[in-house]
């Protein structure tokens, strides 16, 4: 070549070297044919000088054989390279910065698995681009290793396809589990499996001590309807079939369950109970139906019964029916009508024979022509119905339920706590009760708590929402009913600006559930502009 023209080409190819290093994200060099360096600059256009002269095996060999060359960079382990032969020159060139970009990525993820396993409830996960686990961390900030080395499908379908993949833990039934690809190199995996195990342990501790401990000699009440919804829980217990108990919460549903069970004859049999409300949407299937050894990676070795085999031969209470999930309920009226039962992952179908008590506190009604409730599971369950009322509708049994608890608290507290005042005994069968019974047992019990020494209740050992709040009546107002309801909706009002509309605090000062206090506000009416001014 032409000493001027061959002087010309490598001063065109020095000064490419930072532009094409910029775009490349590495280092990028220029040999002679015998692959000795020329000049070698980093991502920025910056001349490494002390590679000057330095052998360079890759293009020694790209310019011997006069054609393109691949390989891995002599700096860095682990960097690609390329060559490409021009005239009496080697240019090349190498994804260094890329490559050290994505170590310092995946570095900083791995430093903070300890802390994303502890933010999601389960374990976060580090895995390459074949799917491999590459560093795994649970919820404790533990280093998991059994499961290293493994590769995971999900985790492949997702560095495959370089597009997030969301499903099932592959370790716990239940879970719940995200792949994210974060690079083509590696991706970050992350499951609620901790709060799955948890919420496991807690079902099964709930299912093995639940027993029918209650009697109808436990029922208090001897008003007209109570006396009713007796009369027709004691007929059930002599029948096998279906019983569906309706009343809002806190009127004893389950405490009518238990004493149906103990009166049949199924009594020395199982009772089990179990609220559809509180069971996991992701644990539901398996709580009902179990699953056999094997049926997924991590189920306990034997298998695991469901509540329709615990229950064989007894009772199964269901609890907040009307919060079962609709694709569930379609499989609980196929063992209905089946009487039979089959373990997820099993073959075998088995016999089932135990009767069904289910409770609600829904309008069961509204929600079938809602489409959220089976009409055909509805009357499956609803064979024989009982009603239960709320206590503003019974309040003649509240002076008999009041001295049924303190002959109670008085065992449980070491008191002699001999009856209520005639005053305080006016505030509470007036009250209007939104929490029924169960509100009514709670209030008692901070009465006997202010009490001291005193032998009887007095309106000063009542809650604060039962004296010192200044009410006026409507005087168009004609019944008792209509005048609590205004004294409910005022002290409800009243408190709630108190606590700037916060329904969470007021709920806490009223001794009421949440649910209960959003309930009692729509069906009184009260606005939000009466509370947030």
């Amino acid at each position: 070549m032409n000493s001027e023209i061959k002087d010309k080409t490598q001063e065109i190819l020095l000064e490419s070297l930072s532009i094409i290093s910029k775009v490349m994200m590495g280092y990028v060099t220029l040999t002679d044919r015998g692959g000795h360096r020329i000049k070698t600059v980093d991502s920025s256009g910056k001349e490494l000088a002390e590679l000057r002269g330095v052998y360079y095996k890759l293009a020694h060999d790209t310019a011997i054989e006069k054609k393109p060359g691949y390989g891995m960079s002599q700096i860095e382990d682990g960097v690609e390279a390329w060559s490409i032969p021009i005239d009496d020159y080697v240019l090349c060139a190498s994804n260094y910065e890329r490559v050290k970009i994505n170590r310092e990525l995946r570095n900083s993820l791995m430093e903070s698995l300890p802390v994303i396993a502890k933010v999601v409830g389960g374990e976060a996960v580090l895995f390459d681009k074949t799917g491999v686990r590459m560093a795994s961390f649970d919820s404790d900030g533990n280093e998991s290793k059994e499961f290293l080395g493994i590769v995971s499908e999900a985790a492949k379908s997702a560095m495959n396809s370089q597009k997030p993949v969301i499903g099932d833990s592959n370790y716990i039934m239940g879970a719940s589990a995200v792949r994210i690809p974060i690079t083509k190199e590696f991706g970050l995996g992350f499951n609620n499996d901790d709060t799955m195990k948890k919420s496991h342990k807690l079902l099964s501790e709930v299912k093995k001590h639940q027993s029918a401990k209650y009697n109808f000699e436990d029922i208090i009440g001897d008003s007209l309807q109570m006396t009713k919804s007796k009369e027709v829980a004691k007929l059930s217990a002599k029948s096998i079939s279906s019983v569906l108990i309706i009343g809002e919460t806190g009127t004893g549903k389950e405490l009518f369950a238990q004493s149906i069970h103990n009166k049949s004859e199924r009594r020395n049999q199982p009772f089990v109970a179990i609220n559809c409300a509180a069971i996991p949407v992701n644990l539901m299937e398996s709580s009902f139906f179990g699953y056999e050894k094997g049926s997924f990676t991590g189920a306990v070795k034997e298998g695991q019964q469901g509540v329709f085999e615990q229950a064989n031969g007894g009772t199964l209470f269901l609890d907040e029916i009307s919060e079962m999930q609709y694709d569930l309920q379609s499989k609980l009226l196929r063992v209905l009508q089946e009487r039979e039962v089959k373990r997820i992952g099993g073959k075998i179908n088995i016999p089932l024979d135990l009767r069904i008590i289910s409770a609600t506190n829904k309008d069961m009604e509204k929600l079938i022509k809602e489409n959220k409730f089976r009409l055909d599971l509805y009357y499956r369950l609803n064979v024989i119905d009982i009603q239960l009322h709320p206590l503003r509708k019974i309040k003649d049994d509240i002076p008999l339920i009041i001295k049924h608890q303190i002959r109670k608290m008085n065992q449980s507290f070491g008191k002699f706590i001999q009856g209520i005042e005639d005053e305080a005994l006016e505030l509470l069968v007036n009250y209007e009760w939104p929490g029924n019974v169960r509100e009514l047992v709670n209030v008692l019990e901070k009465a006997f708590n202010m009490s001291g020494n005193s032998r009887i209740i007095t309106k000063d050992h009542l809650p604060s929402r039962f004296h010192n709040i200044d009410i006026s009546f409507n005087s168009d107002h004609t019944s008792l009913s209509q005048i609590m309801q205004e004294y409910e909706r005022k002290v409800i009002a009243d408190i709630l600006v108190k606590n700037k509309g916060s329904k969470s605090k007021t709920a806490e000062k009223l001794e009421i559930s949440t649910t209960t206090l959003w309930r009692r506000i729509k069906e009184l009416g009260i606005k939000d502009k009466e509370f947030n001014n």
